[in-house]
């Protein structure tokens, strides 16, 4: 498995950025590796952050890659629940309580 650190912030300034250094990336991975995106160092984000995500998402699934995120702050999980995607994101994540 192939960890990538996600940037500090994930907004709609600057998921264009992220989102093609994300993808050379994983381009530059070994055939079929999984990739672990690590959300530890995210401090700023909104939900430009989320497409970021999901759009790794379906393109690891196009390179025939899983992708599973780790590290989610509390603010960044609490978000990605509302918006219904944590499951798409990181199955084995618990709900957070309410």
């Amino acid at each position: 498995m192939h960890t990538l650190a996600l940037p500090a912030v994930l907004t709609a300034e600057t998921v264009v950025v992220a989102h093609a250094q994300l993808l050379r990336s994983m381009q530059a991975l070994p055939a079929s590796a999984a990739v672990t995106l690590d959300a530890s160092g995210v401090q700023s984000f909104d939900s430009a952050g989320l497409a970021l995500l999901l759009a790794c998402r379906r393109a690891a699934q196009a390179q025939g890659r899983s992708l599973h995120v780790q590290g989610w702050t509390p603010s960044l999980q609490s978000l990605a629940q509302v918006y219904g995607v944590m499951p798409l994101l990181d199955p084995d994540a618990a709900p957070l309580a309410a």
